[in-house]
């Protein structure tokens, strides 16, 4: 272990799959670096959950969890997250309360209220006779908590196994609306700042003054993702994150590809409008050498009033990313 960070860091994966590179080989990427991420002090490792995309293998993260939390014995391992649209209720509390058995006080649950995925896909996966996500939410809540009214019918289930609980809540979130839910429901709060920076401190601020206790946390606890590649050096960085900056821009454009090499990024030549989608959603990003990492990172976590930051590193190299967070580590100690 490098060292206490300070403030906490935490790791975001979604099994990145570069050119040429086995989809299931990004998938065995992830369990490796989670290893890595546990040996250089890292908090939590997160992985999301995503559907039909060609450049991200994070399509179960409740499997990826179980993996990961038998591989390593410290980090805390959870879902960010698992999107409350594509899930019954009651199976989300069962698995996330069968992982908390197995691996006891080392489960996250973060829980999102997007699909994660594209509208057919999205279809594809919801069977749920209420689209109400918000009401999803409740439900899923209620079967955790047991607040189903007297004569509500689910009131008689128990989830098993009903002796622990279902990891620690989290509620996931892109908008000042996930910020008023987190608060309301007295639970600890994650903003995607890796993709939506803009409104982080807006949000976090927000989610702060409206926070209400709840029987499971009496405190606001805020967390901020960002994309960050530390590179050897400046420049170093940059070129690492090229094809990041490919693929949001072919993500968003729906071109189905995984991520470019970094020869076939540099290449690339972006439109304005290209150009634009890029610098929107890295915003905020922290793509720099040893130099400066260490004080970008807790500048940011300052700004926005962070307690926590979790580090995006969308490279699809497993050894890129594995420097990358040794060297955060290393400038954080």
């Amino acid at each position: 272990m490098v060292g206490a960070m300070h403030p906490p860091l935490s790791v975001l994966d979604l099994s990145p799959v570069g050119a040429g590179v086995a989809p299931s080989q990004a998938v065995r990427d992830s369990v490796a670096l989670a290893r890595t991420a546990e040996a250089l002090g890292y908090a939590r490792y997160w992985v999301a959950e995503h559907h039909n995309m060609a450049s991200i293998a994070t399509s179960a993260p409740e499997v990826l969890i179980a993996a990961i939390a038998a591989t390593t014995s410290r980090i805390r391992v959870g879902a960010g997250g698992i999107m409350i649209p594509n899930h019954t209720p009651l199976r989300v509390i069962e698995i996330f309360r069968t992982l908390e058995a197995l691996y006891p006080g080392r489960i996250d649950l973060g829980l999102g209220r997007a699909p994660g995925t594209d509208p057919v896909t999205s279809a594809a996966l919801r069977r749920s006779d209420d689209p109400d996500v918000n009401h999803l939410l409740a439900e899923l809540l209620a079967f955790e908590r047991g607040g189903f009214p007297e004569r509500h019918p689910f009131r008689a289930i128990t989830a098993m196994p009903s002796d622990v609980a279902a990891g620690t809540p989290w509620m996931l979130g892109s908008s000042l609306t996930g910020a008023t839910i987190a608060a309301q429901l007295g639970m600890r709060y994650a903003f995607a700042g890796h993709f939506a920076m803009r409104q982080a401190a807006e949000a976090l601020a927000l989610y702060r003054r409206q926070f209400e206790p709840s029987p499971t946390l009496a405190a606001p606890y805020a967390m901020l993702a960002v994309t960050c590649v530390c590179g050897e050096d400046d420049d170093d960085a940059r070129r690492q994150a090229a094809p990041l900056r490919l693929a949001i821009v072919r993500t968003r454009t729906g071109q189905r590809a995984p991520i470019a090499t970094i020869d076939e990024a540099l290449a690339h030549r972006f439109t304005p409008a290209e150009q634009a989608i890029a610098d929107e959603f890295l915003t905020g990003a922290v793509i720099t050498g040893p130099a400066q990492v260490a004080d970008r990172l807790r500048a940011l976590a300052a700004d926005t009033g962070a307690d926590e930051l979790m580090l995006s590193t969308l490279v699809p190299s497993l050894a890129a990313r594995e420097a990358s967070l040794t060297r955060v580590a290393a400038a954080m100690a």
